[in-house]
């Protein structure tokens, strides 16, 4: 190969080079720096069935959780299931402060028997400096003492599940989510008139208000629903829109 050739054959090869973007460079290398963080820590406190089961998920996707309960009973019975899991009186800052309360992003109070234990553990945390607190509230009066002393979410798990199953129960909705402002979204069967058509001839969106996610096919994983997507009575459905229209659109079932 003569040099003038290898010149121009380097220059051909420099310029490839030169068209990565750094920005394209930087974003991989943040995009791969992203996914080696390890998921931050949690506290867990209050491990009844609510917060174990928080605890557990939580432990499941890869998080660091710290469970702390007063039962000495309960922490010996997760020993084995969270990372670490300690017998302590959160309603004591100088207790939480020990455990490192202050050090967590995120801490959820499943407290929900004793609403002083709850609201003065959330009190607690709220003065360690914890930015994150997720806190279980067992009615309205309950939920809205835990957001003034400091806790940032407050969850109904019993009025949630009881909203839930009020919705499956007549066998018209295999499951139901409701999120705010009125949206929900709900597993269905195919309602007959929609048998062996496609999205677009049966045009629910327009019909009914709402709109087809996915399609689950017996002994198949969910598809992504597109226009042309042909469904089935045998078809399970994931429908999203506001409530009352979901919730219609599923009586037709």
């Amino acid at each position: 190969m003569s040099a003038a050739s290898a010149s121009s054959r380097w220059r051909r090869s420099s310029r490839c080079r030169r068209a990565i973007p750094p920005s394209a460079i930087q974003r991989r290398n943040r995009l791969s720096a992203e996914k080696a963080k390890p998921a931050p820590p949690v506290m867990v406190i209050g491990l009844g069935r609510f917060g174990s089961a928080v605890a557990r998920s939580l432990t499941r996707v890869g998080h660091e959780v710290l469970g702390v309960d007063q039962d000495m009973a309960v922490v010996q019975s997760l020993s084995e299931e969270l990372t670490h899991v300690v017998q302590a009186d959160t309603t004591n800052p100088i207790a939480l402060k020990k455990l490192g309360a202050g050090d967590m992003e995120h801490a959820v109070v499943g407290i929900g028997s004793d609403i002083e234990a709850s609201v003065l553990t959330v009190v607690a945390l709220a003065d360690a400096g914890c930015r994150d607190i997720w806190a279980k509230a067992v009615n309205a009066n309950h939920g809205r003492i835990l957001e003034r002393v400091g806790a940032t979410h407050v969850v109904f798990p019993e009025a949630e599940m009881g909203e839930r199953v009020a919705h499956m129960v007549t066998g018209k909705m295999i499951d139901f989510i409701q999120f705010d402002d009125d949206f929900a979204i709900v597993k269905t069967r195919v309602p007959r008139f929609m048998a062996g058509k496609t999205l677009l001839q049966t045009d629910v969106r327009k019909a009914h208000g709402v709109t087809i996610v996915g399609v689950k096919r017996p002994r198949e994983p969910f598809i992504h629903a597109i226009p042309d997507t042909v469904v089935y009575l045998s078809d399970l459905l994931i429908v999203s829109g506001a409530t009352d229209a979901v919730e219609r659109f599923a009586a037709l079932t």
